[in-house]
């Protein structure tokens, strides 16, 4: 009855053809306006999470008690001089500070008037130490230096080294590292390519060693949500400040641009581009497919126009129902045309076959309602089992499939609307004919009397495949990390490289709330002896240890260098002036020859061919060896004068960052090891979970989205089986035609855990949507061919159904492979993954599918 009733519509949308898509070209304008205001794409994949999940309310939570750190973009700048970098940090911060149109808030955490006072009281006693006596030995150095803060200078002070050998006295130990620096930097003057002297790695180099090697200026830039890349203008605003720089354009610093805002807006950018690329490119490919399985021009119009009707009325649907799709539902448009295409192919295959009993062609709206009648139900059930695939992760809290999967679920009843009223309008209005010749795959018998003589060996090797696909199962590796589904090459990939590669600075922290100062204490202390911890960073961790004796240490270094510091320099000298101070210093050195060690030999040989250099050359290296010569003397005046540290000394822009008006205090867990390793991040985790529970940060977001995506998938798979099931018994109403669909289903999952472990291919949140592709594909081949074969059919292989089958697969491939060809890691895994498991499904309907049909009295070969 249902089966007339679908001839019938089929034949009277072919007699209205007209007006049938009329009404169709209103839906696509209403769709089409519907997408345009209402529908959006989100590249945060917090979003892809339910808020109801408790990692993720921890998470949201720490967002919104510190906000200063959320929507950052950050500038990275790396210098072969700390000083260049800093200068450079400075200079970027001036600019960005006075662009308020694209920019909220700018600070330079490292450039700090607290830090740069009290760095020394946070080095251990061991370091202070030695550090303190260098600088003692540097005190007539760098009095000189002070004096006459210039190449003159520095000359003049190397010439005291050798008056200070030749009478006696030797170079002391912990001035030798400044010494070949110094020959260094004199001869690459001598070379012609004065290089700028870094007076802080000499001064201060333990002090240098405590820092990231980089400095950053974080900003939190002013969004534009109407754009698809909210933060492309502030992007490109910071990246013309940069590349103005005077530093960055001589080449003595670089800068790249990172942050959440950044890899948000580098990550659309290549999805989009990957899904509309991907989508164009499947467009044209299925069509090339489609002149293969169909062989007329008018049938491939038809499809197509029916193909993208479909997805432009999918395309507003979802508008209504979701409204912002995010990283993972964007993919629902290929999704679409690769397995939405299937219930146009085998309609059309179908109907081109339609002939009478005398082996003539039917007139052709006879035809349509005879397809109708043969395929509606058919193509009915496959579109619902497919839908049921996909819906069963909509109650999940997975939102990122759940939104997949309604959508699609959705556009599989509309692929299905489609093709039974659109499609037959157009072959009516196209005046579609019918083929010639035999409808399926005559080459194919052969291999239908082959899988019908040795179906129990076929059966057999399935067993034994599926087996091995049981024990395989263990060995799948999942990984949630985000960033290991973004394209590596893009700047703020490569920024973010560069910051996981410390401690410090590492992506992969965690965090936590102590209720007050005493509780986040004690738990700072737990965390810093787990062995997965490298430091913990809170506001006590701010208060430096054995002040005292520290200060006392300083104290003392102080009394002699600074009274030799607080001087009026001289005026610059010209370049005769610092000829002669060259040749005066290589004098001096000349008269200790004999004891110069290594290092004031170089000085020397290089002071003696200074002497007599040009002019441009003596003031070049004069500007090269002394330009961050005062910054560096006034720092060290700075840092020998340190403050006396509490917890409420410490200044309120620095608080923020670690307290609330409440009292709670967070802690930020750094990690040892290479995080974006999974079991690095697993073990990082299981510890920090032996402290407390409550626990947010990147570490926690992505082990906790990881076990939000494994039992989704559990759940979700369990239930589209269920269901799926239950819709085959319903229509079918036989155990045995059911178990003839699903066994092959379950096989090729088995099957596509082979190849998974075998190439091997790691499983992220991306790539596991290949799941639900794999059970409505794997659903929709296999009910042709059961039905089918409950209706007479004799050979599965060479027949119409096998055909269809066949080019619906090369179909949906070639969509899938357009995905696996995108520059974004997460969607070319996906392609990757549905083209292993459409493989796995296409052997299983083809090979073992025949092999199972039971063979009935009646079956000749």
């Amino acid at each position: 009855m249902f089966s007339d009733l679908i001839g019938r519509l089929n034949a009277a949308c072919a007699r209205h053809a007209v007006k049938v898509v009329a009404l169709f070209v209103l839906l696509i304008a209403g769709s089409i306006g519907l997408s345009a205001l209402r529908l959006s794409v989100t590249t945060d994949t917090g979003k892809m999470f339910a808020d109801s999940l408790p990692w993720k309310q921890r998470v949201t939570e720490m967002d919104h008690l510190f906000p200063q750190d959320a929507d950052q973009l950050v500038a990275i700048l790396d210098s072969r001089t700390p000083e260049a970098g800093r200068e450079a940090a400075r200079q970027l911060g001036q600019i960005l500070s006075k662009d308020h149109v694209h920019f909220r808030t700018v600070t330079l955490p490292d450039d700090n008037a607290f830090y740069r006072q009290n760095g020394l009281l946070f080095l251990d006693r061991k370091d202070l130490e030695p550090l303190l006596d260098s600088i003692v030995s540097a005190q007539p150095f760098l009095g000189t230096l002070a004096a006459d803060p210039s190449a003159r200078g520095l000359f003049g002070a190397l010439g005291l080294v050798g008056e200070g050998l030749r009478s006696g006295q030797g170079v002391p130990a912990g001035f030798n590292g400044a010494l070949n620096g110094f020959a260094t930097a004199l001869e690459h003057a001598v070379q012609g390519h004065p290089v700028d002297l870094s007076w802080q790695n000499l001064l201060l180099g333990q002090l240098s060693s405590m820092g990231t090697g980089h400095e950053f200026v974080v900003t939190q830039p002013v969004l534009d949500y109407n754009d698809f890349e909210p933060g492309a203008a502030a992007t490109q605003a910071m990246r013309q400040a940069i590349d103005s720089l005077p530093l960055v354009k001589s080449g003595q610093v670089s800068g790249l641009i990172t942050g959440e805002v950044k890899l948000g807006d580098e990550e659309f950018s290549t999805v989009a581009h990957g899904m509309i690329t991907g989508l164009i490119i499947s467009l044209v490919l299925v069509a090339l497919w489609l002149v293969l399985a169909v062989r007329s021009p008018r049938y491939i119009a038809a499809i197509l126009l029916t193909l993208i009707t479909g997805l432009l009325m999918t395309t507003g649907l979802a508008a209504l129902a979701v409204g912002e799709l995010n990283m993972i539902s964007v993919a629902f448009a290929v999704l679409f045309v690769g397995i939405a295409v299937d219930f146009a192919i085998q309609y059309s295959v179908r109907l081109r076959g339609q002939r009478d009993a005398a082996g003539k062609a039917l007139p052709l709206l006879d035809a349509i309602t005879l397809t109708g009648r043969e395929s509606g139900a058919q193509i009915l059930v496959a579109a619902l089992a497919t839908a049921a695939g996909f819906l069963a992760f909509t109650p999940t809290r997975f939102i990122g499939v759940a939104q997949l999967g309604l959508i699609a679920g959705i556009g599989m009843v509309i692929a299905f609307i489609c093709t039974m009223t659109l499609l037959p309008a157009l072959l009516s209005v196209f005046r579609a004919r019918l083929g010639d010749g035999e409808p399926g795959i005559v080459s194919l018998r052969s291999a239908d009397a082959f899988l019908r003589h040795k179906r129990t060996r076929v059966i057999r090797v399935f067993g034994l495949l599926g087996v091995v696909g049981v024990a395989l199962m263990p060995l799948l590796k999942f990984d949630a990390d985000p960033l290991h589904t973004k394209n590596p090459n893009t700047e703020g990939m490569r920024a973010l490289h560069v910051l996981e590669a410390n401690p410090l600075t590492t992506p992969y922290s965690a965090q936590t709330l102590a209720p007050n100062m005493a509780q986040a204490a004690h738990m700072a202390e737990v965390f810093s002896k787990l062995p997965s911890v490298h430091d913990v960073l809170w506001l006590g961790a701010l208060v430096p240890e054995d002040q005292d004796a520290k200060r006392a240490m300083i104290e003392d270094t102080a009394s002699i260098v600074l009274p030799t510091l607080e001087v009026t320099p001289a005026s610059a000298p010209d370049a005769t002036a610092l000829r002669d101070a060259a040749g005066k210093a290589a004098a001096q050195l000349d008269a200790v020859q004999g004891q110069l060690s290594p290092a004031l030999e170089r000085i020397r040989q290089a002071l003696r061919v200074l002497s007599k250099a040009p002019d441009d050359v003596l003031l070049r290296t004069s500007q090269a060896l002394t330009r961050f010569l005062p910054d560096q003397l006034s720092t060290l005046k700075t840092v020998l004068r340190p403050s006396v540290v509490t917890l409420t000394s410490i200044p309120e822009d620095i608080r923020r960052d670690y307290t609330l008006p409440d009292g709670r205090t967070r802690l930020t867990i750094h990690p040892n090891g290479h995080m974006s390793e999974t079991p690095v991040l697993h073990r990082f985790v299981a510890q920090l979970e032996t402290v407390t529970p409550n626990l947010a940060g990147p570490a926690i977001a992505i082990m906790g989205s990881a076990q939000t995506i494994v039992t989704a998938f559990i759940i979700a798979a369990v239930s589209a089986l269920v269901m799926i099931a239950a819709i085959l018994l319903v229509v079918l109403r036989r155990m045995v035609d059911t178990a003839l669909v699903m066994a092959p289903l379950l096989m090729s999952a088995l099957l596509t855990v082979i190849v998974i472990v075998t190439v091997p291919e790691t499983l992220n949140y991306a790539n596991i949507i290949a799941l639900p592709l794999l059970l409505g594909v794997g659903v929709s081949f296999n009910i042709y061919f059961v039905m089918n074969w409950r209706q007479g059919l004799k050979r599965p292989l060479s027949s119409p159904t096998a055909r269809a089958v066949l080019f619906s697969a090369l179909t949906t491939a070639t969509a899938f492979g357009s995905l696996a060809a995108s520059a974004h890691p997460g969607t070319a895994s996906m392609g990757r993954l549905l083209l292993m498991s459409l493989g796995c499904t296409l052997a299983c309907t083809l090979v073992l599918v025949p092999a199972l049909l039971p063979k009935r009295p009646e079956d000749t070969v």
